[in-house]
């Protein structure tokens, strides 16, 4: 049995998902395990019915032309990366392996960030945010992780970092706590706690004294509180085919626009610059048309054929045989 999924490799950690059946997953983790260079890694698990296993292995009429084609991950592979990180922050002097704030479990987290003293932080980008967030948390404005840094000197009023790449602000925060030397208490948290890491690692290496964040970020907060008891409000972008999850990690409303990969709502595909596969609200003006018609025409191929690139996609270069005759041979490589 397939387990697909994607895989990163840092000299800073690792970083994976996998999906498939129970039995499985189990067998790759138990694989894991076994070897003590890996001993502590952090699993978040995000069960599926019965109903919806059945429709991404293709079991069931109503299951895709392509079997899997409706899993979180492509069915046919597993992607592993080598990166220089797990996430870019584009600063090499901040490293997580050698300091990060103070974890906090899910259970504990409301009694913290309603303390009236601590900054809440949300340290994923702009898309992801305007889905769902904690109630009351700042929001950077950031449309990478990259740009955090510069945000994070421009808003606490912080001398620039001096190995920072590019630089960034947000709209609105410019000069918010300049000339202050009191650095507050703060509290972040990001999809999975992995972001938290390296921003919290930043954040004490700027003197920020206290630097708290969520353990196992908002899937495992999603998780583990009830819902009569959450803070937190909408929904919870995820990286996967399922877009967005709610609390106990129920699929979402959200779909995916493919002319950007953001997530868009029932009325955003109402609007008239949603096309299915080509444009959105939040990506139509951004386009030239000359895009818009490549991206058309990627779909016409996926709606006829099932895949894009059409029926020879993943087939060898035909080439002549000793008599002169083509050969196609079906390639092997996934």
């Amino acid at each position: 049995m397939r387990t697909p999924g994607g895989i990163i490799l840092a000299p800073e950690g690792i970083n994976g998902s996998i999906c498939g059946t129970r039995d499985s997953v189990e067998n790759v983790l138990a694989f894991i395990q076994n070897d003590s260079r890996l001993w502590g890694l952090r699993r978040v698990e995000s069960p599926v019915s019965p109903e919806e296993e059945a429709i991404h292995h293709g079991h069931m009429s109503s299951s895709p032309l392509a079997a899997g084609e409706d899993a979180p991950f492509r069915w046919d592979h597993v992607r592993v990366k080598l990166k220089k990180e797990i996430v870019t922050l584009g600063l090499p002097s901040v490293s997580p392996i050698e300091r990060v704030g103070e974890y906090v479990s899910p259970r504990d987290w409301n009694a913290l960030v309603s303390e009236p003293d601590v900054v809440v932080i949300d340290v994923r980008n702009d898309y992801e945010i305007r889905i769902g967030k904690f109630k009351g948390a700042v929001d950077p404005c950031t449309t990478a992780f990259r740009d955090f840094p510069s945000w994070v000197v421009d808003r606490f009023g912080l001398a620039e970092p001096e190995d920072q790449v590019e630089t960034a602000c947000s709209p609105g925060n410019t000069g918010a706590a300049k000339g202050k030397n009191i650095l507050p208490r703060v509290a972040m948290y990001c999809t999975g706690g992995i972001r938290c890491e390296k921003a919290s690692s930043f954040l004490l290496s700027k003197g920020f004294k206290e630097v708290y964040h969520l353990e196992g970020g908002i899937l495992n907060y999603l998780e583990e509180v009830p819902k009569t008891e959450s803070l937190w409000e909408g929904e919870c972008f995820v990286f996967d085919k399922r877009v967005s999850v709610e609390h106990g990690l129920v699929q979402g409303t959200f779909k995916l626009c493919y002319g950007c990969k953001q997530p868009v709502s029932d009325e955003d595909m109402e609007a008239p610059e949603w096309e299915y596969g080509v444009s959105c609200p939040y990506c139509y003006s951004s386009k030239s048309e000359e895009e818009k018609e490549r991206a058309r025409a990627r779909q016409r191929q996926f709606e006829r054929w099932g895949i894009i690139g059409g029926p020879d996609k993943g087939r060898r270069p035909v080439r002549a045989g000793c008599n002169g005759e083509s050969t196609g041979e079906i390639s092997n490589s996934i």
